[in-house]
């Protein structure tokens, strides 16, 4: 809070200056530019203003210069690029305008990281770049920068991670060898390709199937992409993301892409493509988002015998013209969307072997080229449709293992059909040729309304006891199955810090959802308009790095629809965080207790302890190894926007295997303020954390 006091350039022996993450405002001051033996400075995520002052070359034993997220503006004085000594210049997110100087590349022959995004800055990207030999991240991001990108940049081998997206940039074709995309074969080290929404007005070359076999992620999305795909595309075996959507390519997709089966996300919309969708697509069994819209692909999806869950939408009456549908042997629930009757181009449908409760839809009638219906092993009840004699076209019908009831009907297609179609039900009744038992028809009109009469009054009386068990229950029967079952998992995508730096607006206050004994908890929405929390790490704190141990070990393992679910992570060296479900009505802890929330009425309270209640019998008894989480409060209770509550936190949960007591396991809830810990960067090694697949790695980097 306030100004950075002067009187800080008065310890000329300091090596780390650090401020990071405080509230700082005003300007630099110049006099920290006089201590010739400062190492490391880092003021990022203030609200510092003003210009960078010219002074900063006088600090010739710079190793680090972290001035991101502050609104500083003005030129980049040249003389940072003439501090030989500097590893990591980092100026994302501020106002920062001008062009660099051409030379950028000759006077910090030792930089291995450079972002300058989300500023003002323009002009071309320097040629003499080239020159850092040891650049492993260079983020030019979200710019002005127009020009070339210069094939000089292929000379950086141990280039890693390359983001030049937002900006106004191309690619010089006149020769092979200014084809950036072609000698980018050299950088066998690259792992991130970034180039969104620049105009680079080229073919993907023939050669990208030679691109570095560490590649997890390319986004060349809105970058006026003409051709094809090339077909050597599947030698890229690491990737875990391909971008190529909104752009101009054509002919086919390649068959190659089946052997991408590390692929979580592919996008492909919004293109010129043609042809059937390979059925190699299939293979990918890690790939959780696909986009093939806006195109001009034929033929059919198999995505029967998978793992998809969750209920089908209504929208799936929308797909006029699809011939089949195939979505046996999943996990959908709920009920039969009605609006599928409306695809009178369907042949073929088979919803078999998933958990679909409900009546079959009358509007089924209306499938006039139905010659398949599968719906057997689900949970429907109710009658047969009449409806479905109109389906002249139908051969085969397979409604066994339900608990349909009532006739089978007779007309239509029904005489063709044999028992086989309807075995394992729970009260059919037809003709004895089925096997079922033969309809009892009502001998007088006195005898059918005195019928309906005492159905009335039991129906009556069994209502307040359905309705309660209802309630009670309401949770529990069709997400059984998902409560007990530990479905396998994708590993999240992980997100790059300028990523949640835009998501959340800059780490804005306005977005700070709260704060922990660990970090913040921040609004954000990603690029596709979801809405997520970032749980931010400070890894300032005592027991930070433990805290995200927990999580990624307790949430990725985890799967139940009353805990939180992680979205993705952040792991980068001075920054960790967590995309979290966002959950819009906050904690429990502020219905109970602000004066700015309606008081919860009984039924709420009931419905939130039956919510916590199903949480921890899962951690308890649902899991291979108890769990216990060691900080259950309300505060620790979220609550999504249909009132469901969502236990949340996990930093000290405790995982119960052969060395812990289930009865005697000790509470360590969080009740005070964690010790600081000195600064994190420390001359001579750092300690460098990433989380995979819920599991914390720790190594040493030398400095």
């Amino acid at each position: 809070m306030g100004t950075i006091p002067s009187w800080f350039g008065s310890f000329p022996k300091l090596e780390t200056f650090n401020l990071y993450g405080n509230q700082f405002s005003g300007s630099i001051p110049t006099s920290i530019f006089n201590l010739s033996s400062l190492q490391v400075t880092n003021l990022n995520n203030n609200q510092l203003s003003g210009t960078i002052p010219d002074e900063i070359g006088n600090l010739q034993n710079l190793e680090m210069l972290a001035l991101h997220v502050n609104n500083l503006h003005g030129l980049i004085p040249s003389t940072i690029f003439n501090i030989s000594t500097l590893t990591t210049i980092s100026l994302t997110g501020n106002q920062l305008a001008g062009s660099l100087p051409a030379d950028i590349g000759l006077g910090v022959p030792n930089l291995q990281e450079l972002f300058l995004s989300i500023n003002k800055l323009t002009g071309p990207i320097p040629k003499f770049i080239s020159n850092v030999s040891k650049l492993t991240k260079l983020d030019m991001a979200t710019n002005s920068f127009t020009g070339f990108i210069p094939s000089t940049l292929c000379a950086l081998t141990n280039l890693q991670w390359l983001n030049f997206e937002e900006n106004n940039l191309t690619i010089d074709t006149s020769t092979p060898e200014l084809n950036v995309l072609s000698c980018m074969a050299n950088l066998q080290k690259l792992r991130r390709l970034h180039l969104v929404n620049n105009p680079l007005n080229t073919t993907l070359p023939v050669s990208l199937g030679n691109l570095s076999p560490s590649l997890q992620y390319i986004d060349l999305s809105i970058c006026n992409l003409r051709g094809n795909i090339p077909n050597d595309i599947g030698n890229l075996s690491s990737l875990v993301l391909l971008n190529l959507g909104r752009n101009q390519l054509s002919e086919s997709i390649p068959a190659t892409m089946g052997r991408l089966l590390n692929l979580q996300v592919l996008y492909l919309n919004d293109n010129k493509l043609q042809g059937h969708i390979p059925y190699e697509l299939c293979q990918l069994e890690n790939l959780g988002d696909l986009g093939l819209g806006g195109n001009q692909l034929s033929g059919s999806v198999n995505l029967s015998s998978n793992s998809l869950a969750g209920s089908l939408s209504e929208g799936i009456g929308n797909l006029k013209v699809v011939t089949d549908i195939d979505l046996s042997n999943n996990h959908f629930s709920g009920i039969i969307p009605s609006s599928i009757g409306g695809l009178q181009n369907l042949v073929n449908l088979s919803l078999a072997n998933n958990n679909l409760g409900g009546t079959i839809p009358n509007s089924f009638g209306n499938l006039i080229s139905l010659e398949l219906l599968d719906l057997s092993t689900n949970n429907l009840f109710g009658v047969i449709p009449k409806s479905l004699e109109t389906l002249l076209h139908l051969k085969y019908l397979n409604l066994s293992s339900n608990k349909l009831q009532g006739e089978i009907p007779s007309g239509g297609p029904f005489q063709n059909f044999s028992a086989e179609s309807f075995v394992s039900n729970s009260a059919l009744c037809g003709a004895p040729r089925l096997h079922v038992p033969p309809c009892k028809n009502s001998t007088s009109a006195s005898t059918s309304v005195l019928k309906y009469i005492i159905l009335g009054i039991l129906s009556a009386m069994l209502l307040g006891i359905f309705i309660s068990v209802f309630i009670l229950r309401r949770k529990r029967n069709v997400e059984v199955a998902e409560e007990t079952t530990l479905l396998p998992q994708l590993q999240w995508r992980t997100v790059s810090y300028q990523e949640l730096l835009r998501a959340t607006n800059g780490f804005n206050e306005s977005n700070l959802l709260g704060t922990g004994g660990f970090g913040s908890v921040y609004k954000g929405t990603l690029p596709n308009g979801t809405e997520v929390a970032v749980k931010v790490f400070n890894l300032e704190l005592e027991g930070a790095f433990k805290t995200l141990d927990s999580e990624c070990e307790m949430l990725s393992n985890i799967r139940h629809r009353n805990l939180i679910k992680i979205i993705s992570s952040c792991n980068e060296i001075d920054f960790k965080a967590l995309v979290l479900n966002y959950m819009s009505n906050g904690s429990l802890e502020k219905w109970l207790y602000s004066e700015n929330y309606h008081s919860l009425n009984i039924m709420e309270r009931l419905n939130i302890m039956i919510d916590i209640a199903s949480a921890l019998e899962y951690l308890h008894h649902g899991y291979p190894i108890p769990i216990v989480h060691c900080d259950l409060k309300p505060s620790n209770i979220l609550l999504d926007h249909d009132m469901v509550a969502h236990v949340a936190d996990f930093g000290i949960a405790k995982l119960l295997d052969g060395g812990d007591s289930i009865t005697q396991t000790m509470t360590l809830a969080t009740i005070g303020v964690w010790d600081r810990r000195n600064s994190f960067h420390k001359r001579g090694c750092v300690q460098l954390w990433y989380c995979s697949h819920g599991n914390i790695h720790k190594k040493k980097a030398n400095r």
